[in-house]
């Protein structure tokens, strides 16, 4: 008898066996550290406070500007959705609080910094850091500009008592060279270390156990590019943002989320082909609108010098096209395939600590 699979079904197995072999190496990690949102329902009570600290605007050269992603919109959205503190971290940039305001109640100014230190590490990090003003910003902006130092960078951030924190550690810039072994030891210069819906599960394990190994807070985060603030969140106690993050460094907090990061990334990019589908071309010129990668930007391109932007039937029909493809979770299930080498690599340096 022959057995004919769906590449749905492939996927699931494949992410399945990938989960389970996750969930059994660092089962009592997730257990101290994971929980769902009934379970963080008695704490939030409690007085404890959420956020969800890497979220992205239009005002990142990688979103759709489409409506629903400007600042003021995301802003409501947050408060909508229950969130204590709510911080923009786009790239590079703090249009944001241009924007709305840099004293806006609740709201905490964020910057996600892209920092390249051939010297110490070799390939792009990513850091959010927190609560500075704007004047600080054009300090820490110029150093990361003058001196691509990631330890000079880090010194500022100390010295300004400025809450920081290490974006995704083995996710690796297109076109980088990745400098795995070099990881750890940066890490340990970190107060917290994120958990990333947007990365592989086993990257976020890899992380969450540098976390443990050295002593560091963890922090879940959607790093949302489609709006979905706030659908993963850290509790921890704390009357102002300060305290609230310097509670989630001592490991006083949760990570509070329902679903597994390959089904919130495949939700993630099924809304994404919305919004680029439903954006103006001249929106997107206007803005500088890129997806990061060449084959996609080329094909948007190509859809709009033909005019087949205009033809709302084929426009829906592409669209609806995508969002299946999308939704079928091949291709997630590609994207984890073809990361499965870099993944045994990251595991090696993980194992020489352990």
């Amino acid at each position: 008898m022959i057995l004919i699979y769906s590449p749905r079904f492939i996927c699931y197995i494949f992410l399945y066996y990938y989960g389970q072999k996750e969930v059994i190496i660092l089962k009592d990690i997730n257990r101290q550290r994971i929980i769902s949102s009934d379970m963080a329902a008695a704490y939030l009570e409690d007085g404890w406070h959420r956020a969800d600290l890497h979220v992205h605007t239009c005002c990142s050269y990688d979103v759709p500007p489409a409506r629903s992603m400007h600042p003021t919109n995301l802003l409501e959205t947050g408060r909508l959705r229950g969130l204590d503190f709510i911080t923009f971290t786009d790239h590079d940039t703090v249009k944001a609080y241009d924007l709305l305001g840099w004293k806006t109640k609740n709201l905490v100014p964020g910057v996600e910094v892209s920092i390249k230190d051939p010297e110490n590490v070799g390939h792009t990090v990513h850091i959010n850091v927190f609560g500075f003003d704007k004047q600080q910003y054009t300090e820490f902006d110029k150093l990361v500009k003058k001196e691509p130092n990631v330890y000079s960078l880090i010194d500022y951030f100390k010295n300004n008592d400025l809450p920081y924190m290490y974006n995704h550690p083995f996710w690796f810039q297109l076109g980088d060279k990745p400098n795995i072994p070099a990881i750890p030891e940066l890490a340990r210069h970190f107060p917290v270390i994120e958990y990333n819906m947007q990365d592989l599960k086993q990257k976020n394990m890899f992380a969450m156990f540098l976390a443990k190994y050295y002593g560091k807070g963890t922090a879940v985060t959607t790093d949302s590019h489609t709006g979905s603030i706030g659908n993963v969140y850290t509790i921890a106690k704390g009357d102002d943002f300060h305290e609230y993050f310097t509670n989630i460094s001592k490991g006083n907090s949760y990570m509070v989320m329902d679903e597994k990061p390959w089904k919130y990334l495949t939700k993630e990019m099924s809304t994404w082909i919305e919004l680029v589908f439903g954006m103006e071309k001249e929106i997107r010129e206007e803005m500088g609108f890129t997806s990061g990668v060449g084959r996609i930007d080329r094909l948007v391109d190509l859809f709009d010098k033909y005019g087949l932007s205009h033809h709302q039937r084929l426009n829906s029909a592409l669209m609806n096209t995508m969002k299946l493809i999308s939704r079928s979770g091949i291709p997630v299930f590609l994207y984890m395939l073809s990361k499965q080498p870099q993944v045994s690599r990251i595991e090696k340096t993980v194992n020489f600590l352990s």
